[in-house]
C-alpha cells in the first residue's frame, strides 16, 4: 500500500508523521500514543481492554499477515482507538483467517494509518515518553488537530475501568476446582480461559462490587484482573481490596498487581513509555529462572524506600499495612518491580501477562501456582 499521504499522526509536542489512511474513515481520533514491540498478536492487542484510551504504534513493520479471526479476540470489541503501522497487510487467505486485517478494522469502525515511519515515531516516544496524540485526515489543519489533542484528558489520574467492566456479575462454572471471585477491571479472555481450564469456577464482578458482594458465594480466593488507566485513580477499588486482604487469598495480574500493592500501602507511578510487547525479560527470584513475558501497562509499583528501580536480583522486602511483602519478580530491562508475595497474609502478584495472549508461554506455570496455592489454603 503506497501513495500520497492521506492522513497523519500528530503528537502533543507538535511532532508529525505522514501516512496513508487504511481503516474506517475517521476525520480525527485522539488518545495516548504508545508502542508495542510484539511481532504478532495485533488483533489481541487491539481488543485488549488494557489499551482503552490509547492508539497503538506497532514496531514490527508488517502488520496483518495472517488476517483476523474470532479466535484472536481478547474481549467482545476493539478497545484501542487506532492502529499505527509501517506496512499494513490485508490478507484474508491466510490459514485461519476469517477476514482481512484492514477490512476487519474497517468493520469495527477503527481508524488506522500505514506508511508511517514507525521507527522514528517509536524512537521519539522512547526519548520523550508516551504522550497524547492522534490520527487525522490529511486535510485537517494542524492547528485544529493540536486543539483536539489538548482537549483529550491525560492518562494520569484517569479512571478508564468503568468503560470496560461488566454491567453485572457473570458466573462461569469450571467444575471441581476452587471458586474465585474476580474484580473485572477489563480481564482478557485468555486469562479467563486459563483459569477455567484448571477447573476454576469464576465469578466476574463489576469494578464497583463491594466486599460483601465478592464474598457472598464463599469464594476460595479473590482475583484482580488487568485493565486500563491509572491505578492511582481507583481508590474505590483499592478500598474494597483492603477489606478483603487477610480474609481470602488475593492474587493480581497487571493492573490487579498495582491495585493489590496500593491496597497494602505501596505506591505506584507512571512509567516514561510503559511496557508493551511480548519480549520483556523477567527474572523469577523464587526459581532463578528468566522468562520472556508479554506486558501491557503504563504504571509500576515503587520499591522499598520509594525506589523506582531495584539494582540487585534479591528478594528484597517491604513493610506494608498487612505485614511483609517480598519481591518475587524483577524486570531485567529497566529493573522495575514485576511481582511480589505477601508473607503475613496470603496473596501474590505479577505485573506481566502470564496467559500469553499474545506472547510467549514461559509464564503459564503461574496459573498452576495460583491454583495450587488456593487449594492448599
Amino acid at each position: 500500500m503506497s501513495g500520497d499521504p492521506t492522513a497523519y499522526v500528530l503528537l502533543e509536542d507538535g511532532t508529525r508523521f505522514d501516512g496513508v489512511a487504511c481503516g474506517a474513515p475517521q476525520r480525527a481520533v485522539v488518545g495516548e500514543v504508545v508502542f508495542t514491540t510484539a511481532m504478532s498478536g495485533y488483533q489481541e492487542a487491539m481488543t485488549d481492554p488494557s489499551y482503552a484510551g490509547q492508539l497503538i504504534a506497532f514496531t514490527f513493520p508488517q502488520i496483518g499477515n495472517y488476517g483476523a479471526s474470532s479466535e484472536a479476540m481478547e474481549s467482545d470489541r476493539v478497545h484501542a482507538r487506532a492502529a499505527i503501522m509501517r506496512a499494513a497487510v490485508d490478507r484474508e487467505d491466510a490459514p485461519g483467517a476469517e477476514r482481512g486485517w484492514l477490512a476487519w478494522l474497517a468493520d469495527c469502525g477503527i481508524a488506522a494509518i500505514t506508511e508511517v515511519d514507525t521507527r522514528a515515531l517509536v524512537r521519539h516516544i522512547r526519548d520523550h515518553g508516551a504522550m497524547r496524540g492522534g490520527v487525522f485526515d490529511a486535510d485537517m489543519p494542524q492547528a485544529q488537530a493540536r486543539q483536539l489533542i489538548a482537549e483529550e484528558p491525560g492518562m494520569g489520574g484517569r479512571d478508564l475501568v468503568r468503560e470496560v467492566t461488566p454491567a453485572e456479575t457473570i458466573v462461569l462454572d469450571g467444575g471441581e476446582g476452587p471458586r474465585i471471585a474476580m474484580i473485572d477491571t477489563g480481564v482478557k479472555r485468555s486469562i479467563v480461559r486459563n483459569l477455567h481450564a484448571r477447573g476454576v469456577t469464576l465469578e466476574l464482578h463489576p469494578c464497583t462490587a463491594r466486599p460483601s458482594q465478592l464474598l457472598a458465594n464463599g469464594p476460595d480466593a479473590i482475583f484482580l484482573a488487568n485493565g486500563p488507566g491509572d491505578p492511582g485513580a481507583l481508590d474505590y477499588i483499592v478500598d474494597t481490596v483492603r477489606h478483603l486482604v487477610g480474609q481470602r487469598p488475593v492474587y493480581g495480574i497487571c493492573l490487579g498487581h498495582q491495585l493489590l500493592c496500593r491496597a497494602v500501602g505501596l505506591e505506584t507511578y507512571k512509567l516514561p513509555f510503559g511496557h508493551h510487547g511480548a519480549n520483556h525479560p523477567v527474572k523469577d527470584l523464587t526459581t532463578g529462572r528468566i522468562e520472556i513475558t508479554s506486558q501491557n501497562h503504563g504504571f509500576a509499583v515503587l520499591g522499598p524506600d520509594a525506589q523506582r528501580t531495584i539494582d540487585r536480583d534479591e528478594a528484597v522486602r517491604w513493610e506494608t499495612d498487612y505485614g511483609a511483602a517480598e519481591l518475587t519478580h524483577i524486570n531485567l530491562y529497566d529493573r522495575t518491580v514485576e511481582g511480589l508475595a505477601l508473607r503475613d497474609v496470603q496473596g501474590a502478584t505479577v505485573q506481566y501477562h502470564p496467559e500469553a495472549g499474545p506472547g510467549p508461554h514461559d509464564a503459564l506455570y503461574l496459573f498452576d501456582r495460583f491454583v495450587e496455592e488456593i487449594k492448599a489454603a
